[in-house]
């Protein structure tokens, strides 16, 4: 059946459609509602969404197309196809990108008296500060690179900025010459200036006004800036290496020497010099960009921290609302056991995770600790944590994925820190990346061992927990520890995939599970039962999964989709998708927690995941799929996914055009979710404490047990209808 879906019209292509989510990103930069510095920052947030873009999925078809790799995607593109389209609509964004900022924000940055000025537009004392900031500071960290017969032109690194030069032996104009310099990033890319209280010039302003003194005897007749983007990804043959850590550490000094598959330069540079970099550079016309303003917008979010004064023109402050039974002062031990817990990043603060794993180290009680990392924070509080635990004599296990695309020398070097610690350290499982977040926590207890639980939807990263929006569970539930278990087991050593009574894994298991989900409604739509699908993630493109998604429609399934980034499937097509909706959140923070519900027939089910519906997640990761019993959780849950739904201020709604389009507000009250979230989440802070008995924050008494056979039921292990 499902294969009446697959029409290659019926898709769109994954990489054509990534760059509609940047545009998406784009239009918050444009969005005059944003506080000014935040839409600065957002168009910053574009220009680093685009150079990760680049470095891997234009590499990869850059790399396919070099081959003539025959093979079309479901949208019917092949990778050269896709190489010619992805870089025609970048080069539009591009020019988008650079209107906004030089139509639009620098001029209200202007109207709020911060500028960015040229060398022409300083004043005497300026000129003078730059001057000596280039003599005493700038220069000498310089190294020009002449380029003739004996001195070849240098490798230029990824995405550094440089300046390239055609010069001539001053008095004669014939001798022309060529040479490069590496624009420094040891020191702030907007140089600050006396005069003004938010008056700035560019870095490399500053040294094409005097890099001239860099050449003496010869005189410079051009200087224009070029950026080079190259292909970073990571190609460990996982399989012919007998030390995973060591074959990563290599092949990030490798991926350094990447082919170029962008080259950014200056408008206005000349057709001779451009043609000079395009050749020794090696890249084809279409990937070369004309730039219209600064190179590499990424310093964007940098500079407007260095603005003062201009609080009012930033998001106001947020602060995550606590757990209750989740401080550092209560028994967190006791509060889980008491009934299960969920957390709303940011909302919810993510002190609840560090402090469960702060308190599991020091616990006397505590025998053992299993987590997974995929990304973690530079400076990591679960990471001194777990050190702490093996310290005190705990069986500390993490699997940390060296692999993690861009993350991969911060882990390699968490994965050494942990194992001087004392931790056992695992790196996974050959040719998958683990992707799962999942801590285990095993403990003694006087009715006897219990193991508790943490699984989430994003990572263990307290830094990026206050600004990415993830969900997370935290158990006493027996199956769902068994089945943890079983999974560690797997992951550190030769244990088969077991069967799991509550969780489901990927690869493999979370698309055989979600299939039969969705079976199940095809039947029940077709038996006239509920029959509905609600679904948020932050990727739709995996083709099977869309497929199966379009038969559920064509049966009468109704289908609700949020979805943040790439989305493959289309909408408003006749008899195939006429019962989906798609919805599209870019706002304060990054949509990034996964749910996936289901009417069942009236006896509604949800599930929350790691796992996007992407075909890496579900055949070449280890993802995890976890259900919620607990009938309040699901309410909250439910509650959550109807308020984001009902957005009409940051949701883009797909239409059958394949275009994504804001919500027609005439008449409605605004709801934004992610606000509605916030004062929700402020208001909680402001109430007092249910529990009259215990002050606020005092430490819950430790409570043996039952035996299990006397053990009231826990709200996990009661049936989904109570």
């Amino acid at each position: 059946m499902t294969s009446e879906f697959k029409k290659t019209k019926y898709y769109t292509n994954r990489e054509l459609s990534w760059l509609d989510f940047n545009a998406r990103v784009l239009d918050e930069a444009r969005d005059k509602t944003n506080p000014l510095l935040e839409r600065v920052r957002f168009l910053g947030i574009t220009q680093s969404n685009v150079d990760e873009f680049f470095m891997v999925r234009v590499a990869s078809l850059a790399k396919l197309a070099a081959v003539n790799y025959p093979k079309a995607d479901a949208s019917g593109m092949t990778a050269e196809d896709q190489l010619l389209a992805v870089n025609a609509k970048a080069h539009d964004q591009v020019i988008k990108q650079y209107s906004t900022l030089t139509r639009m924000l620098l001029p209200l940055l202007a109207n709020q008296d911060v500028h960015l000025k040229t060398p022409q537009d300083l004043t005497a004392d300026q000129h003078r500060f730059i001057e000596h900031y280039f003599n005493n500071e700038i220069s000498p960290a310089l190294t020009p690179m002449a380029v003739d017969s004996s001195r070849p032109f240098p490798f230029i690194g990824n995405n550094t900025l440089n300046i390239a030069l055609r010069l001539h032996k001053a008095g004669d104009k014939h001798d022309k010459r060529f040479a490069t310099v590496q624009v420094p990033d040891i020191f702030p890319r907007t140089v600050r200036l006396p005069g003004g209280q938010n008056d700035f010039i560019l870095l490399e302003d500053v040294i094409k006004t005097f890099i001239g003194d860099l050449f003496l005897g010869y005189k410079v007749q051009e200087a224009a800036n070029y950026r080079v983007i190259r292909d970073m990804d990571l190609d460990v043959a996982e399989e012919d290496t007998s030390d995973l850590l060591k074959e990563v550490k290599h092949q990030l000094k490798q991926r350094e020497h990447g082919s170029a598959v962008r080259l950014e330069v200056e408008s206005g540079i000349s057709p001779a010099l451009q043609k000079r970099l395009a050749s020794s550079i090696k890249v084809p016309a279409y990937a070369i960009y004309s730039i219209g303003g600064p190179i590499d917008l990424t310093f964007l979010g940098k500079w407007t921290k260095q603005m003062t004064g201009l609080d009012h023109q930033r998001y106001p402050k947020f602060t995550s609302a606590q757990t209750p039974g989740m401080g550092a002062d209560d028994d967190l031990f006791a509060t889980i056991r008491d009934h299960d817990v969920f957390v709303q990043h940011p909302y919810d603060s993510f002190d609840a995770v560090t402090n469960l794993i702060k308190q599991a180290a020091s616990d006397d009680e505590v025998l053992a600790i299993k987590m997974t990392l995929y990304r973690v924070s530079a400076n990591s509080p679960i990471i001194k944590s777990l050190g702490t635990a093996a310290q005190n004599g705990k069986q500390v296990t993490v699997l940390v994925e060296v692999k993690a695309r861009f993350d991969e020398e911060n882990n390699v070097h968490w994965a050494q820190q942990l194992e001087k610690m004392g931790c056992h350290v695992i790196y996974g499982l050959i040719g998958l990346k683990t992707h799962c977040k999942l801590a285990l926590i095993v403990r003694r207890e006087e009715d006897g061992i219990r193991r508790y639980m943490h699984m989430g939807t994003g990572n263990y990263n307290d830094v990026t927990a206050h600004f990415y929006t993830d969900m997370g569970l935290f158990t006493t539930n027996t199956d769902m520890g068994i089945d943890a278990s079983n999974i560690f087991n797997m992951l550190s050593g030769y244990s088969e995939p077991p069967y799991f009574h509550q969780l489901h894994m990927s690869p493999d298991g979370i698309r055989e599970f979600l299939v039969s989900r969705i079976n199940e409604e095809i039947n029940n739509a077709r038996l006239g039962q509920p029959a509905w699908i609600k679904m948020k993630m932050n990727s739709l493109s995996d083709s099977a999964m869309i497929a199966k998604l379009y038969e559920a429609s064509h049966a009468g399934v109704h289908i609700q989709l949020i979805v943040r980034g790439i989305c493959c499937l289309n909408v408003g097509i006749p008899d195939v998708s006429d019962h989906i909706e798609v919805h599209s959140i870019v706002g304060r923070f990054l949509e990034h927690s996964r749910i996936y519900a289901f009417a069942n027939g009236g006896d509604e089910q949800v599930y929350l995941s790691s796992a996007d519906l992407m075909t890496r997640n579900l055949n070449r990761r280890v993802e995890l799929l976890f259900p919620i019993l607990h009938a309040d959780l699901r309410h909250r849950i439910f509650d959550i996914f109807h308020t984001m739904w009902d957005d009409n201020v940051k949701t883009r709604v797909l239409q059958a055009d394949r275009e994504f389009t804001r919500v027609d507000r005439r008449g409605l009250e605004p709801l934004d979710a992610q606000t509605a979230f916030m004062q929700a989440a402020e208001a909680k802070t402001k109430q007092l404490p249910q529990d009259t008995d215990q002050p606020v924050g005092a430490p819950r008494q430790f409570r043996p047990m039952l035996s299990p056979k006397n053990q009231p039921k826990s709200p996990m292990d009661r049936s989904p209808q109570q």
